[in-house]
């Protein structure tokens, strides 16, 4: 219970963070805007973090939605626009249709109630009185009837359209959690995932955590520019996720990382994994159709922790993070599961010399 409140606190603190932001900025806290500063911080897009710094205080709405067209496309930010307007209005024709429902049942049921006195009044009894009672309450629960009818066929309305929200809702929800390079779960994703794996807690011993970093990255970009690392990029994003079991959660965190939270298997079979991953990418070829030009050999070192190994999901991703400072800094090309004897030799390091 422990660790999953305090997984939760981080979920919490990574909200704060960014509504902290958000103020002392001065910015509206709008949806859109929340969008885009949380991928400028949490998102780890270090060129979108630099330009939204460099707008300083008060920057306009304008210059936000600028940003987020450039880093993060207009679908996201059209989508939940539309979704957040057309929910209101839905919501609003809902609460109109409960109201007049409402009144139209106070109205009906005064008139049952005047007519019951009148009738039952022995001073006022009479053959008359009786039918024009009558014929009152089948003309009222006629039009009461009638009114219902059209209540009923307006909540259908609604609920049809209710219905395309959730279904824009939806697509907002999975464009916001996809890394449109490499279609994975994007770190936003991975964030909410890890937290959550820690609120099934019986389940921890047979959880893990895997992260992985493409060797020497930057040396492609240098050599080969940008377009080939990003296609590079989709090709080993495809060969972990056809590497893997349908049911494992795998995203692209930033950069050339990617996570996999793998649950239901011991440390052994982790490791087996980890190893059909790092020799698919050693054995592939990597090589432009078009010119003959090798980009490789492409490969990848690993690190994991166990979940028992970790009380909440941020000492989680920290222990597997030092098991991948250890694969890179051991010869790379390698998986290596977290122990606590590798904790003292991470400490002080700059682990980003062993980036790459």
């Amino acid at each position: 219970m422990a660790a999953a409140n305090a997984s939760k606190t981080q979920a919490t603190d990574v909200v704060g963070q960014i509504v902290y932001a958000l103020r002392a900025m001065g910015v509206a806290p709008i949806p859109r805007n929340y969008q885009l500063f949380y991928e400028a911080y949490i998102g780890a897009n270090g060129a979108l973090t630099q330009r939204l710094a460099a707008l300083g205080s008060y920057a306009s709405q304008e210059e936000l939605d600028d940003l987020a067209a450039e880093f993060l496309g207009t679908a996201q930010v059209e989508v939940i626009e539309r979704v957040h307007d057309k929910l209101l209005v839905e919501l609003e024709g809902l609460l109109t249709l409960l109201r007049q429902e409402q009144q139209s049942m106070e109205s009906y049921t005064r008139l049952l109630g005047e007519t019951a006195t009148r009738i039952n009044s022995k001073a006022n009894y009479s053959t008359d009185i009786i039918r024009n009672a009558i014929k009152l309450l089948t003309d009222a629960t006629g039009d009461q009837m009638a009114q219902g009818e059209r209540t009923v066929g307006s909540m259908v309305e609604h609920s049809q359209e209710m219905d395309q929200v959730r279904r824009e809702l939806d697509e907002y929800k999975r464009i916001a959690n996809t890394d449109s390079l490499t279609r994975l779960a994007n770190r936003r994703a991975f964030d909410e995932r890890l937290a959550a794996l820690y609120d099934a807690a019986p389940n921890l011993p047979v959880a893990a955590l895997i992260l992985a970093d493409i060797d020497n990255f930057k040396k492609i970009n240098d050599s080969f520019g940008h377009p080939v690392g990003d296609k590079i990029l989709s090709s080993v994003a495809s060969v972990i996720r056809a590497n893997v079991r349908k049911d494992l959660f795998v995203a692209r965190t930033g950069g050339e990382e990617f996570a996999i939270i793998v649950e239901g298997n011991t440390a052994d079979e982790v490791m087996l994994i980890c190893e059909r991953i790092r020799c698919a990418l050693e054995t592939r070829s990597f090589r432009n159709s078009r010119s003959g030009v090798q980009y490789g050999p492409i490969t990848i070192s690993l690190g994991y922790s166990m979940g028992s190994q970790a009380a909440d999901a941020g000492a989680l991703y920290a222990n597997a993070d030092i098991a991948l400072y250890h694969a890179k800094h051991t010869g790379r090309n390698r998986t290596v599961l977290f122990d606590e004897s590798l904790r003292g030799d991470y400490a002080g390091k700059n682990w980003l010399i062993y980036r790459g």
